[in-house]
């Protein structure tokens, strides 16, 4: 198989046919050598910032000098980000191998495994073989019965900001949510978390205290921001001073808050993270459409925000950034999100929106979209291609405007195209 018919292979069984479930998992895992065994892990879940959060850690241990992988969901640009050591893509000719791998285990199971399990064992394999030393591994949906709970007990149990998301899967209630997203909690582990509202907060020290896991949890009133611009943010989180990062927002320092913290856990268990690793790993991380700056004039930012959380932060994140500029929103959804109240938040300072469709089938109509957010009042239009709203998006903003695209990952692809990313 050459790189395309891999990825055609890995993406053949439709996402909507995904079970949870770890039987098909194990089994997979057994079939191929039980790769993740002997890795070792920083497991994160959250419904918003996990991806981001993964960055930063993984780019303070390769600034350490630890052979990193990583392994995130979903792509932006291309399949192979989703699995990647130091910093790097996995190769085409490693991801054809293990595919074929893969596939020859798979496809002799009674019962098929998904496609998210298929990758994820693929990435176990890359990771044992290019010896690992630590792998900062992302959930896929929830936590308890997601395919990568099948590791033995983590370094370090991540929990990023926990909200409504999945619920058709996860259950209706941030509470039972978060419990599933808490059975990444295992005997021998540390937990730290973002500081969570005070019901999920303790249902994550209850799952501590029933596996014997010690909590920590950040502080946000330590946090202080010192500077902020479009190149990045400085800011002080209690005794440390002068913490740079490039992702820009309230979020992101909120989510750099729980890397330091579980930085100062890890290095209660063992792991050498000089403070100069620290601070040019977080100086160094890159995370792609989040508030991503595509172009300066105008100014035209890449979001991935895809449920209303998302888009509370986005809308912050713009008011901190754009001293009451108004904007232009270029908005494309998943019909199976919560899409009917995500643009609250941003209509204050919209002056218009684009709508298109992102290159999903699970996408909303254009027209649907645009003719909904008609009905609150401000001017929409349905644009039948992301290329041409690019475009138009420019043409209406002008030299001094600002453009911003969000809405769902599955078209931040597609847009940072346009600029040559």
């Amino acid at each position: 198989m050459d790189v395309n018919q891999s990825v055609s292979y890995l993406n053949s069984i439709d996402w909507r046919g995904s079970r949870l479930g770890l039987e098909r998992m194990a089994d997979l895992l057994a079939r191929l050598g039980d790769p993740q065994r002997g890795l070792r892990y920083i497991h994160i879940t959250g419904t918003n910032g996990k991806g981001s959060t993964a960055a930063m850690l993984e780019s303070v241990f390769r600034a350490a000098g630890y052979k990193t992988g990583l392994y995130t969901s979903p792509y932006v640009d291309c399949f192979a980000e989703r699995i990647r050591v130091l910093g790097e893509n996995i190769p085409d000719e490693a991801l054809c191998r293990l595919t074929e791998r893969v596939r020859a285990a798979a496809d002799a199971m009674p019962d098929h495994p998904t496609t998210f399990e298929m990758v994820t064992a693929l990435g176990f394999l890359y990771f044992a073989e290019r010896a690992c030393e630590i792998v900062v591994l992302e959930v896929g949906m929830g936590g308890e019965l997601d395919a990568t709970n099948v590791i033995s007990a983590p370094e370090a149990a991540v929990f990023t900001n926990i909200g409504l998301d999945h619920m058709q899967y996860l259950g209706g209630t941030v509470e039972v949510i978060a419990a599933t997203k808490s059975k990444i909690i295992k005997p021998g582990c540390s937990a730290v978390s973002y500081e969570q509202q005070p019901s999920v907060r303790a249902v994550l020290k209850a799952r501590c205290a029933e596996t014997g896991a010690d909590f920590t949890e950040a502080d946000f009133s330590r946090l202080r921001l010192c500077s902020s611009g479009l190149d990045g943010q400085v800011f002080d989180y209690g005794e440390k001073t002068g913490i740079r990062i490039a992702l820009l927002g309230e979020h992101q320092r909120r989510n750099a808050a729980v890397v330091l913290e579980t930085v100062g856990v890890l290095r209660r268990k063992g792991w050498v993270l000089p403070e100069e690793a620290v601070r040019r790993g977080m100086a160094e991380a890159r995370w792609p459409a989040r508030f991503e700056i595509l172009s300066r004039e105008p100014l035209f930012i890449l979001d991935g925000g895809h449920n209303p959380q998302c888009m509370e932060a986005l809308a912050a994140c713009l008011k901190e950034t754009l001293d009451g500029k108004k904007v232009i929103f270029l908005v494309g959804v998943m019909a199976d999100k919560d899409w009917e109240n995500m643009f609250a938040p941003i209509e204050p300072l919209a002056s218009e929106y684009l709508a298109v469709e992102p290159d999903n089938p699970r996408r909303l109509p254009a027209e649907e979209l645009a003719a909904f957010l008609s009905r609150r009042g401000k001017p929409a239009a349905a644009v039948p291609d992301v290329r041409q709203a690019v475009a138009l998006a420019l043409q209406k903003a002008g030299a001094d405007g600002v453009v911003c695209a969000a809405g769902s990952l599955f078209m931040a692809g597609d847009i940072r195209s346009c600029f040559g990313n």
